[in-house]
């Protein structure tokens, strides 16, 4: 992994403001911050119908920053990813209890689509999750977002089941997860 540094200058000292985990095109992406927190917000409003509390993402940032990260073009966010760990029964194993990542919510504005960012975002995330020492991923994906389940597959992801009516509007998920070999 290359890790390069975006530095901000100023009178009095030095700052590194961020790591840059990958580079796609003009985008990077990074872990978020705190500061990132109200345009992630205003992402999430823009592109999908699940709405959380502000809450709930400052209590994901916390807990587990390595897999909470945005991607931005100029200084402009225009997509994110935020996960959170569970211990639980495995997607994989019979009578396995397992510690794992949650993949809550991921999304890229519409006009950046169809670039590679949305695959960019859950590849770091895998490190992210792997570096908190979790056996798998999951995520809920909407059944008629064939796009995403596609992309998912590409990946390793592959469809647990069908959680029927799992979104408020009615629609079907899809409960897709990795395992990792560790």
């Amino acid at each position: 992994m290359i890790l390069r540094f975006n530095i901000k200058y100023s009178s009095a000292s030095l700052h590194i403001v961020q790591v840059i985990l990958r580079q796609i095109g003009e985008c990077i992406v990074r872990r978020a911050e705190t500061a990132d927190l109200i345009p992630i917000m205003e992402i999430n409003l823009k592109t999908l119908p699940e709405h959380y509390s502000d809450y709930f993402y400052e209590s994901l940032l916390a807990e587990l920053p390595e897999a909470f990260l945005v991607a931005e073009i100029g200084g402009k966010l225009i997509g994110y990813i935020m996960c959170k760990t569970e211990h639980g029964f495995s997607n994989f194993k019979k009578l396995g209890f397992v510690k794992k990542g949650h993949v809550v919510s991921v999304a890229v504005l519409n006009e950046q689509r169809r670039k590679g960012i949305g695959r960019g975002l859950v590849e770091e995330v895998l490190i992210g999750v792997k570096s908190r020492k979790c056996e798998e991923l999951h995520l809920e994906v909407r059944c008629s977002n064939t796009d995403a389940v596609r992309l998912y597959e590409e990946m390793g992801f592959i469809i647990i089941q069908r959680l029927n009516v799992y979104y408020r509007d009615g629609e079907d998920a899809y409960l897709m997860a990795i395992e990792f070999n560790n």
